[in-house]
């Protein structure tokens, strides 16, 4: 189970890709860009907690440390990708990369990261009080 959910990342990346870029061609125009990045971030948690739900219902997971093993993979999957495609890929400076997670200047990536640990072990919670 837990490789299906690794290899489910993909999705979660291609989600989140494409939620920046639909903020880049919409309100990241119109919107000072802080204010653009935190409503990102909250779209972004959102649609991730829609997939992770659905995953959650296709594959369901065996324990909550299944449940968060998948989710600290998925961190570091996500960080990886982060800065390399953010360093390599489009150029950006290490200092510029981890500006976002300056939760004192209103930066609030990091509540994303942390969702993306947490999801999986909180819809495993959610299913199996369903049950």
């Amino acid at each position: 189970m837990v490789a299906k959910y690794l290899f489910a990342w993909l999705l979660l990346a291609v989600v989140a890709v494409a939620n920046g870029v639909i903020r880049q061609a919409t309100y990241g125009k119109s919107l000072p860009e802080l204010a653009a990045h935190q409503l990102s971030t909250v779209t972004g948690i959102v649609a991730i907690g829609l997939v992770v739900r659905w995953l959650s219902r296709l594959w369901p997971l065996s324990s909550a440390k299944q449940a968060l093993i998948i989710g600290l993979c998925w961190l570091v999957m996500t960080i990886a990708f982060e800065f390399g495609f953010g360093r390599f890929v489009a150029g950006h400076s290490c200092e510029r990369l981890l500006a976002d997670y300056n939760l004192a200047q209103g930066r609030v990536w990091s509540l994303f990261l942390l969702w993306i640990t947490l999801a999986p072990w909180a819809f495993f919670k959610m299913v199996q009080q369903a049950e």
